[in-house]
């Protein structure tokens, strides 16, 4: 894996993969490319062409242009289309938007929102299989040796344990050679496709490629059926390779480590707190059935919202709309009962010992993407964390040469409900995460006490904004934003209000939130220290 240029090869933040979601993770990945591609989102989002900052004028004709290209409807059964065309090429891409991540999970269940995502591509009774009829007995019987070997092992029953297991290979060998291997993905490819993956987060799972814009009819009837039809087929190779992902990203993960053990800080009552990935425990006793009901309440069309941005006529989607997912019958959404977090009384500290550069983090809760304040959370961001120009980077990086990386970003693990301003620095060889503490501390401490110049913000905004506009160049970064606004605050609009927003900001507000939010009380520190021997 490439690293970029000015962070050591030795930095590996694909940990951040199972603990992040939201909208500031994207900004976030802008500056760690490599660790963008490998969550598996689509090149074309990666690699936007660049755009020339606009003028820090307003965005309303930007907006006007967007609402006269944008239809936007919803079918009798509660599933929603956005459909912004743009003829400029002929290609479109597709993401389907699934409202429910790993905060929706029950207790003990974590990691089926991911579980799901992964299995999602493994096809349905047509796809992915030779024979679906001789197929589903062999995959109801593994469920039932799978839960026979369970009891048996809690038994302690070894021999029943062996004989058990033995049947259960040849079961699931006599299964997969009926599995047609990501027929899904020879579909898509044969018939133009790119960028066929998907992503879970805290609050969300996402669905996304580009084709053609001659195989719209085509997308719909396999993204159709494979949400009207699935088959969770080779559910227990798949657990082995999630267990894999886990103990790659996590317990073999230093820094994967200490982020769970942060996060498991942070909150107590919140959700934020578990791994998207899941708990290896909760993983390896995770059922086929339990997959089944997680999609049954969670996957009904007025949870799923679909944005469909390219070279397509908004009358023939919404009459392919309504021929293939119109199929689907009206449900109501599972509701989940998210627990409020309670406002953090005192400083909180984890500290762990491991053999790994020293590393340092610090977290300060902050309210929801809907607060008023977010557009001034936005600019405190990147006043102290975007790119080379930022005062972490200049201070910590460039003057004091206190670290190898300072980084941070708002909006950490998710930022539908209220989280967290995440800190964090990779300590340079001969200095330790007190030093480093302190020279964060300082940089933080400077935004209650000194106002920003005007210069300073100027160029802040600028690049905010850019950066923004940035991700809506292509098809695929212009879905994946106007879905993330319109599920999380209701509206697509509010993506251009967010630009106005920014664009208001005063060194007065950074000031204030900066007094309310970086208080002792309300930070969460994490200390990741080099084990000796």
């Amino acid at each position: 894996m490439k690293q970029l240029s000015y962070f050591p090869r030795i930095v590996d933040f694909s940990f951040l993969r199972f603990f992040s979601g939201g909208l500031k993770i994207l900004t976030f990945v802008t500056l760690f490319l490599p660790i963008f591609l490998c969550w598996g989102f689509s090149p074309e989002i990666a690699f936007a062409k660049p755009s020339t900052p606009p003028p820090p004028t307003s965005i309303q004709p930007y907006l006007d242009r967007v609402i006269k290209e944008l239809t936007e409807f919803r079918l009798d059964n509660g599933m929603k289309f956005i459909v912004l065309e743009r003829h400029q090429a002929p290609v479109v891409s597709f993401l389907t938007y699934a409202d429910v991540g790993g905060v929706d999970e029950p207790n003990g269940k974590t990691g089926v929102a991911h579980f799901l995502e992964h299995l999602a591509f493994k096809g349905t009774t047509l796809v992915g299989t030779t024979d679906y009829k001789a197929e589903k007995p062999l995959l109801d019987r593994l469920d039932q040796l799978a839960s026979q070997i369970k009891t048996a092992k809690a038994a302690g029953k070894q021999d029943e344990i062996a004989k058990l297991s033995a049947e259960f290979k040849n079961v699931e060998a006599q299964a997969a050679k009926l599995v047609k291997q990501n027929e899904l993905g020879r579909i898509v490819e044969q018939s133009g496709g790119v960028g066929l993956n998907a992503n879970t987060s805290t609050e969300a799972t996402r669905y996304f490629y580009s084709f053609p814009s001659n195989k719209l009819e085509l997308w719909m009837s396999l993204e159709s059926d494979r949400f009207l039809d699935p088959v969770f087929r080779e559910f227990y190779k798949e657990k082995d390779v999630i267990l894999e992902e886990r103990r790659l990203r996590v317990e073999n993960s230093p820094i994967g480590l200490m982020m769970e053990k942060f996060s498991d800080a942070a909150y107590k009552v919140h959700p934020y707190r578990r791994p998207v990935i899941g708990y290896d425990e909760d993983i390896r006793n995770l059922t086929r059935e339990d997959v089944r009901k997680f999609f049954d309440a969670y996957y009904v069309p007025s949870n799923l919202t679909i944005a469909i941005v390219g070279d397509v006529k908004p009358n023939q989607v919404k009459q392919l709309a309504q021929t293939y997912f119109g199929r689907f019958k009206a449900k109501p959404k599972a509701q989940t009962q998210v627990p409020v977090e309670p406002p953090q009384k005192q400083t909180r500290e984890v500290t762990l010992e491991l053999r790994s550069q020293p590393w340092y983090l610090e977290g300060y809760h902050r309210p929801a993407i809907t607060h008023p304040d977010n557009a001034v959370y936005d600019i405190i961001d990147s006043l102290l964390s975007s790119g080379r120009t930022s005062r972490l980077y200049k201070s910590l990086v460039e003057q004091q040469r206190l670290a190898l990386g300072a980084q941070g970003f708002s909006g950490y693990p998710g930022d539908k409900y209220p989280n967290l301003m995440l800190f964090y620095v990779l300590t340079a060889p001969g200095h330790n995460v007190d030093e480093v503490a302190i020279a964060l501390r300082k940089e933080i401490d400077e935004l209650k006490t000194q106002p920003v110049s005007p210069m300073e913000l100027d160029r802040v905004k600028t690049q905010a904004r850019a950066g923004l506009l940035r991700s809506l160049d292509s098809n695929m970064g212009m879905a994946q934003q106007l879905l993330e606004y319109e599920v999380k605050t209701g509206s697509w609009r509010n993506l251009f209000k967010q630009l106005d927003q920014i664009a208001a900001v005063t060194p007065a507000d950074i000031q204030r939130v900066a007094r309310v939010s970086f208080t002792p009380e309300n930070r969460t520190v994490g200390k990741l220290l080099s084990k000796k021997g």
